[in-house]
């Protein structure tokens, strides 16, 4: 079987699944959050969080510096690993307060790799996360590499399910023109596959569009 082309994937998940508009937030801020609470947990967790952060008005960086750790805590329990997201979450507004006079947009202004390492400088934010900041929040072309990327891509044939991170994120943007509305678009669209059809246990190959140039599905 010859592997499908990544346009080719993308054009048939575009089809399947339309649009995804993601990231979903208000600001750049409340998307910066959002990407460090998402991790090892579901989207719904985080909503939750985002919910208790508005109510208690204090989704900005100003807001959250001043907020005690133990208060931030409770607001974003529903998360996971709360003691850590907080810090991480803390350390963020304070970079931004004290370095930026408070003003995301500074933070996140530069060039791609100056703004990446900016974000990878910062305690509790991996290249995941860094990623996401840097292509939703920034606006900047960098495709993100996630769960799903991994398990779509190795079970497509195109990469080895054990690829490091910075492998199957080098190949993605080898393969693609560097565009960030592609990128933004390719990556969500991924993650909707991930849900619905290219689950880790029991995946719904019958119903997968790209059944037809996965590899993993013929020889199911």
């Amino acid at each position: 079987m010859a592997l499908p082309s990544l346009a080719r994937v993308f054009e048939l998940l575009l089809e399947r699944f339309g649009s995804q508009s993601w990231w979903p937030a208000d600001d750049t801020f409340e998307m910066m959050v959002g990407a460090v609470l998402t991790q090892n947990t579901a989207w719904r967790n985080v909503e939750l969080s985002i919910a208790a952060l508005k109510e208690a008005q204090v989704m900005t960086p100003l807001a959250l510096h001043r907020l005690e750790h133990q208060e931030l805590q409770v607001l974003i329990r529903s998360s996971g690993f709360f003691q850590r997201k907080s810090q991480c979450l803390k350390n963020l507004a304070a970079v931004i307060c004290r370095d930026y006079q408070g003003r995301v947009d500074s933070f996140l202004g530069g060039d791609l790799h100056a703004v990446r390492q900016r974000l990878l400088d910062q305690p509790g934010i991996g290249p995941e996360t860094a990623d996401c900041m840097v292509l939703y929040g920034a606006g900047l072309p960098i495709f993100v590499v996630d769960a799903y990327t991994r398990r779509i891509f190795s079970r497509l044939g195109l990469l080895d399910a054990k690829a490091r991170y910075d492998m199957v994120q080098r190949y993605a943007m080898q393969h693609l023109p560097a565009d960030t509305s592609l990128f933004n678009e390719f990556h969500a669209l991924l993650v909707e596959l991930g849900k619905v059809c290219c689950r880790s246990r029991n995946p719904r190959c019958e119903a997968c569009p790209l059944n037809q140039h996965c590899r993993s599905a013929f020889s199911r």
